[in-house]
């Protein structure tokens, strides 16, 4: 393949809300709802009719996920045990859609490390889970944002949604169809996340992340080929979340606890490592790589636990923070964005030659790997 087909990452972009809640602020926020709860249903509660709420810990929180704090676009609504959710995201049709508003962020980061101006850009892709609308699609919204003469549409794989748009642009890449894309992945997850709900309420975090992939005959110094790819969904319901534009067809069940994140959490961990972990080892044999080969992988950022046997059995070691670093104790569960910001993070000291992994999975259940090789 020429260097004219040869697909690249050539810079990723991060855009980062200011405002984080740490786990102690999220405990108190949720243990006062669940006093108010349990004193105003006490009667039922004493009676069995009403089962009364657990409170949560910090100490639960961190045993079961690694997190420790996670970024949201509004704290105060978040805390408040009156609301328990972010207020005022949507916007008139006429200004910019806050997804898109922060979608163009992650971008310009992207651009301005590779150098790269708006006009040589062909395509963008906006992969997420959370897309906050149906149609017209935010890539186009994007796309016009930033000037971009091209095309633009958005997917939605899940957690798995960024490492799947890396695979289409470098598809484009390989067949002649585009020089230059944008894949970007800006996630307002706490606006799908129930907050009264002591399993999960914990769990994700709001981001936007970019990752420009170029034709390597034109990206920058220091890019990273991409060599190779590889795509896996099997269906299951233990991710799920029923909220859509048939829900009003319901208006008993609109607002039922399936219409927000839902999952079974331990059938997930059960089912997802051994098939995300066979997939690697599979992959890295097909391209000639073992274990001892990979300089360090950047994994969806989920639950540390997970990642940790996963890395394990990727490494055939347990692995260091260096070779499967963490960004989930700071950011949560991001969805989508959680492998790019780890790889945007943590990438920067290798050095050419060395092979690294993005690998991303989640609800479908779907995953996907993208290997790379560090080019001087």
């Amino acid at each position: 393949m020429s260097s004219q087909n040869h697909p690249v990452i050539s810079s990723t972009g991060l855009w980062t809300p200011p405002e984080s809640i740490s786990n102690a602020e999220l405990v108190e926020s949720f243990n006062a709802y669940v006093a108010a709860h349990n004193a105003e249903h006490a009667a039922d509660i004493a009676a069995e009719k009403v089962k009364a709420l657990e409170p949560s810990s910090v100490e639960f929180i961190e045993k079961a996920s690694g997190i420790k704090a996670r970024h949201v676009m509004d704290k105060d609504g978040v805390l408040d045990p009156a609301i328990m959710r972010p207020r005022d995201l949507e916007r008139p049709n006429d200004q910019l859609a806050i997804l898109a508003e922060i979608g163009v962020k992650a971008c310009q980061d992207a651009l301005a490390r590779a150098g790269r101006d708006v006009r040589d850009v062909d395509a963008v892709l906006c992969a997420c889970s959370n897309l906050q609308r149906a149609y017209p699609a935010v890539a186009v919204e994007i796309q016009d944002a930033l000037g971009i003469d091209g095309f633009g549409f958005d997917m939605n794989v899940a957690c798995s949604s960024a490492t799947f748009g890396i695979q289409t642009a470098a598809d484009f890449i390989r067949a002649g169809n585009a020089k230059s894309v944008l894949v970007v992945s800006p996630e307002i997850t706490s606006g799908h996340l129930n907050w009264r709900d002591r399993d999960s309420h914990f769990i994700f975090g709001d981001v936007a992340t970019a990752v420009l992939v170029e034709s390597a005959d034109i990206a920058p110094a220091n890019h990273w080929d991409i060599i190779g790819t590889k795509l896996k969904t099997v269906f299951s319901n233990n991710i799920r979340n029923n909220f859509g534009f048939l829900n009003r067809t319901d208006p008993a069940h609109r607002d039922d606890a399936d219409k927000l994140f839902i999952q079974e959490g331990r059938k997930v961990f059960k089912e997802v490592v051994p098939m995300v972990a066979a997939m690697i080892n599979e992959e890295m044999s097909k391209h000639g790589l073992a274990g001892e080969d990979m300089r360090r992988i950047w994994l969806h950022q989920a639950n540390a636990n997970m990642n940790r046997l996963i890395a394990q059995r990727v490494f055939g070691h347990e692995a260091s923070e260096d070779e499967s670093p963490t960004v989930l104790d700071t950011y949560a569960n991001t969805s989508s964005a959680g492998s790019i910001i780890a790889f945007h993070k943590n990438s920067d000291d290798l050095n050419a030659g060395d092979n690294g992994l993005i690998c991303s999975f989640g609800a479908g259940y779907s995953a996907g790997c993208v290997f790379v090789r560090k080019v001087a």
